[in-house]
């Protein structure tokens, strides 16, 4: 694969674990499992339970994860075409999914800040009368 092919699936690959990673760690739709296992990392008596309730409650962990399901369904290696491909893009995938989260995090923090100052603004307009 030439190096141009390489960056291009390094960055789809990428986001698709972030999208995974953040959606599973932070959003609404998987709230109620995010908080059972948030419960349970924190209660069960065995450290391998912990760990493995824990992973789903960080984005970060559970990034590597992810990477590891889709290396094994894409067989992407990264600029070395055996064994070391594998880890290096093991390591590379997350840490940039990570990068495109906190951008993501950046941005969402952002717009609700606009929003609530749009609100403001809002408010004291109908309270002078305007």
């Amino acid at each position: 694969m030439t190096i141009g092919a390489q960056i291009y699936w390094l960055v789809i690959l990428s986001m698709v674990v972030a999208c995974m990673a953040w959606t599973v760690t932070q959003e609404e739709i998987f709230g109620e499992w995010r908080r059972y296992c948030m419960k349970k990392s924190r209660t069960c008596g065995n450290i391998l339970q912990r760990k493995f309730f824990y992973v789903w409650t960080c984005e970060y962990c559970f990034s590597h994860w992810v990477t590891l399901l889709l290396l094994i369904l894409t067989g992407f290696r990264l600029l070395i075409d055996d064994w070391r491909g594998y880890i290096l893009a093991f390591f590379l995938i997350p840490w940039l999914a990570n990068q495109w989260m906190s951008l993501y995090r950046r941005l969402r923090v952002g717009i609700k800040h606009e929003n609530a100052l749009a609100e403001e603004v809002l408010e004291n307009s109908e309270e002078n009368g305007g």
